[in-house]
């Protein structure tokens, strides 16, 4: 099978939303379109799934308030209990309403510092990660539309043209 695909760049984001439909209900795949900016609802467009990221954000926070919750215990509770202004600490629940922020920060910081890394690791974003833009204008002004070839190079070319790409160019992926 062979692995090229048409380059078409497009020079305003509602045309190239608008090609993105065409290209859709036209049954070609795409790849891949890269934007320098992001462009409200075309993930839809594209036919993705919807994220499942705010199920993590919400799994990492509920870690965060169980280890605030098991930290607190352990440190002002069983390990060193203290008597602050005649209140001694007996037990968690009768402290519990002192500890709601240190609670709150902590799911905050659990919540905001994994989703980092998931977003990362999803991404596969790693450090001195070689760029994988195949074009530089894409940084800038114009946005790209990859869309796979399957023996159909010549007609492909002529209906992206004709969706409004400014350039239309065959590129061998590797």
């Amino acid at each position: 099978m062979s692995n090229k695909v048409i380059h078409a760049l497009y020079n305003d984001d509602d045309v190239l939303m608008d090609a993105v439909k065409q290209t859709r209900l036209a049954h070609h795949h795409i790849e891949e379109v890269y934007t320098p900016f992001p462009v409200h609802g075309l993930d839809k467009a594209m036919g993705l799934a919807p994220t499942r990221i705010a199920i993590c954000s919400f799994l990492f926070g509920l870690t965060g308030l169980a280890f605030a919750t098991w930290l607190m215990n352990n440190i002002m509770i069983q390990d060193w209990p203290q008597d602050i202004g005649g209140k001694p600490s007996f037990s968690y629940i009768q402290n519990m309403p002192a500890f709601v922020p240190i609670m709150f920060e902590e799911t905050v910081f659990f919540a905001a510092h994994l989703m980092v890394i998931t977003f990362y690791m999803r991404s596969k974003l790693w450090p001195f990660k070689e760029a994988e833009n195949p074009d530089v204008r894409t940084t800038d002004d114009h946005f790209l539309m990859e869309v796979a070839v399957n023996n159909n190079e010549s007609e492909l070319t002529s209906f992206l043209q004709s969706t409004g790409a400014v350039e239309v160019k065959v590129v061998e992926k590797h």
